[in-house]
């Protein structure tokens, strides 16, 4: 849309800002994670570690059909509620008592005076739970010994067996916040979308297209948010949030990664990735080189 050279010299200017804003994230959120670990109480501390009495009784019924010998997808399919073609599936996760003490462990954290960041470009409220210290001792364990075993199932083409890293946030919708969330796709091969609360009308999920097969005319189906219920379906899914017309709402996101795709095809730019050294989960990426050890990356250069 640049119609003089000064014009895309401004466009030039603010993407080499981004990309500088993008470079510091991981930066900041080791220096925020440093001061909340030292500094912030808890009111609920039991719950930043996973107990089996945190999961549904369903939910853990479902995770013991999918490491019985034999399991397969049409039986998993018995357990899920499927909606149309589109490979989302809807199953319960959590128990109403660990939904409502994590929020109001998450409304203690927002009220306090400790640094926050906030859970991608899109979303402005909500919270980045590694820097609640939550990775270790809730998240990975949820991703690996509770939902690969589903993933691996229900979406094996996308690495569902083998997904091994994660980014986990919150995030909060209300009237004088945010409201609703625009048509996206995630950076994951697999995400978990979990209605945790409070009270509050509409603001369901819709989804549209896989971002790889879109269509000129794309049919959307609406999904209502259940209580405590999860929805699982491909990262790469278009999907957005309608507004929610009162109340509040809070939502656990899991993007989900599998290292052996995404090194072959990165999953936001559909090329092959370009990889740097990186802090943490590194968005997924991996570097072997050789018989060395794995070594988490940044994601790719672009």
């Amino acid at each position: 849309g640049c119609r003089s050279e000064e014009q895309f010299r401004e466009v030039l200017r603010e993407i080499e800002a981004e990309v500088q804003r993008r470079r510091q994230l991981i930066h900041q959120s080791v220096e925020r994670r440093a001061i909340i670990s030292k500094c912030y109480k808890p009111k609920h501390p039991e719950v930043y570690t996973l107990q089996d009495s945190f999961l549904a009784p369903e939910f853990l019924e479902i995770v013991r059909f999918c490491t019985s010998p034999g399991a397969d997808l049409q039986g998993l399919l018995c357990y899920l509620e499927s909606f149309s073609d589109k490979r989302i599936y809807r199953l319960p996760v959590f128990t109403e008592e660990f939904c409502q003490a994590f929020v109001d462990e998450l409304e203690n954290f927002e009220q306090s005076d400790m640094p926050k960041g906030r859970p991608n470009s899109m979303n402005n409220y909500g919270v980045l739970l590694n820097e609640l210290g939550m990775d270790e001792p809730f998240l990975t364990p949820l991703r690996e010994r509770f939902l690969r075993p589903i993933t691996a199932l229900l979406y094996p083409e996308l690495g569902g067996a083998c997904l091994d890293s994660h980014k986990a946030f919150v995030v909060k919708y209300s009237l004088h916040e945010d409201r609703d969330l625009s048509s996206h796709y995630d950076n994951a091969e697999v995400t978990l979308n979990v209605s945790l609360g409070k009270e509050f009308t509409e603001g369901n999920l819709y989804f549209g297209d896989f971002n790889q097969d879109p269509t000129p005319a794309p049919q959307y189906i609406e999904v209502e948010h259940v209580g405590a219920r999860g929805l699982l379906h491909r990262g790469g899914q278009i999907h957005g949030a309608l507004p929610i017309a009162s109340g509040e709402r809070w939502n656990l996101i899991v993007w989900m990664r599998s290292s052996a795709i995404r090194n072959q095809l990165c999953p936001m730019c559909n090329r092959k990735p370009e990889l740097v050294e990186a802090e943490g989960f590194g968005d997924g990426f991996t570097d072997a080189p050789g018989e060395e050890a794995a070594e988490t990356v940044n994601l790719c250069a672009l």
